[in-house]
């Protein structure tokens, strides 16, 4: 066995204690659903682990490879969607920013890059395809960031998938959305619990969230708009499942119709920042909370930023708010609905879309400014050598997926 291989075997034999230990104290019920995703496909244990997928390139990351940039942390294909801003237009971006960090700017493209090897499987027949692919989203990545200006995706400007998902959201009506996620009682609605979406809460937790929310809608200009009607558990996502999450039914403009659907969700801190403790010159700032840097780069990153976005501090806890982004108001690569052509005009776009982000929110706080990053885009000796990480990258997620699936059958995160 040569040094390398003891080393991933090594990775691969204490998988098991590292998932156990980041998700400990997590809610049991929603913990089990996304251990049982995690053991159902590689590309979901992909996304419930990027802990440990930041940790491995950590060990072997020569610094000063790339600038820093503002890097949303858990970059994947599925982490990109349509969200109304608060402007009330439509926007396709970027989408989730749990694991938000200051870092080298290759280590959120060699993520997105894995999530390819990995998650395109289905629709790529072919190592070719897959790097393919690849070499879409870098090129697209590459000439966006040399061109030094940040952009968006709105419908107008949207084409192929893309296009698609943005006018099916604008063609939704409020009330079908709302028929979708809830049921009707005369002039009354209540959150549908399906155990799909959403979970029941018990009656402590929708006093403490209505209790809480009141607190909140005293600081605003229209209290009676989030007057809460109902709450229940979330259930959405994978890397966040078992963290505190509710969502929340308010008056709004006024029932049935005009209520409004809020997504609570618990502030925890990036999984991204502990991993980067040894690399040379990089230094987190110091936030007021969790929800703060999550709120702060999310709305630095995005051209507009998503409705009712807020840091809230709830019964002593940080809590993000913001308008229920529906998991389906995303390009489901999972779901095989889409074709080789398809995947790369998303990905296209996707490349387009993380560049601009990251100009948007460059010379913040420790990134580097516009000019070293357009300097970068326009460098061709990174994009080998990053698509050969990515690839690596990527057989090593297989083999902690193999040895979870293995101690998950065992009943090692029975109870856990």
């Amino acid at each position: 066995m040569t040094q390398r291989d003891a080393h991933n075997s090594d990775w691969i034999g204490d998988a098991v204690e590292r998932i156990q230990s980041f998700n400990a104290g997590r809610e049991p019920e929603r913990l089990a659903l996304k251990y049982r995703k995690m053991a159902a496909d590689c590309f979901s244990f992909f996304r419930g682990s990027c802990h440990i997928f930041y940790a491995r390139l950590a060990q072997r990351y020569v610094a000063h490879q790339a600038p820093l940039a503002w890097i949303s942390g858990d970059l994947h294909l599925e982490n990109f969607g349509s969200y109304k801003a608060d402007n009330r237009l439509v926007y396709f971006d970027v989408n989730d920013f749990d694991e938000a960090a200051l870092a080298p700017l290759d280590w959120e493209l060699e993520r997105l890059l894995a999530s390819i090897w990995i998650g395109a499987e289905g629709i790529c027949t072919s190592a070719a395809q897959s790097r393919a692919v690849c070499e879409a989203f870098l090129s697209a990545y590459a000439q966006a960031l040399a061109g030094g200006k940040a952009y968006w995706v709105e419908r107008e400007t949207a084409d192929g998938p893309v296009r698609a998902l943005l006018d099916g959201v604008r063609d939704r009506t409020r009330t079908q959305y709302l028929d979708a996620r809830t049921e009707g009682h005369g002039k009354k609605r209540k959150i549908r619990v399906d155990g799909k979406k959403a979970l029941p809460a018990s009656d402590a937790q929708r006093t403490a969230v209505a209790q809480h929310m009141a607190e909140f809608a005293a600081t605003q200009a229209d209290p009676a708009f989030f007057e809460v009607l109902d709450v229940a558990r979330r259930i959405a996502g994978t890397g966040s499942l078992g963290l505190e999450r509710y969502v929340v039914l308010v008056h709004g403009k006024g029932s049935p119709d005009g209520n409004y659907l809020l997504d609570l969700k618990a502030a925890t801190p990036s999984a991204v920042a502990p991993c980067l403790v040894g690399v040379p010159d990089v230094r987190q700032p110091h936030w007021a909370s969790q929800a703060q840097r999550l709120v702060t780069l999310q709305q630095r990153s995005q051209a507009v930023p998503m409705a009712f976005l807020q840091a809230v501090t709830l019964g002593g806890s940080d809590y993000v708010l913001r308008g229920l982004q529906p998991s389906e108001d995303r390009v489901a690569i999972a779901a095989g609905q889409l074709g080789l052509a398809d995947l790369q005009a998303l990905v296209v776009t996707m490349g387009k879309l993380v560049a601009w982000a990251q100009l948007r929110s460059s010379g913040r706080q420790g990134s580097a400014n516009a000019d070293a990053l357009v300097d970068y885009g326009q460098r061709t000796d990174w994009q080998a050598p990053l698509m050969k990480a990515s690839f690596a990258a990527a057989q090593l997620v297989r083999a902690d997926w193999e040895a979870y699936c293995k101690a998950y059958a065992a009943g090692a995160f029975h109870g856990h």
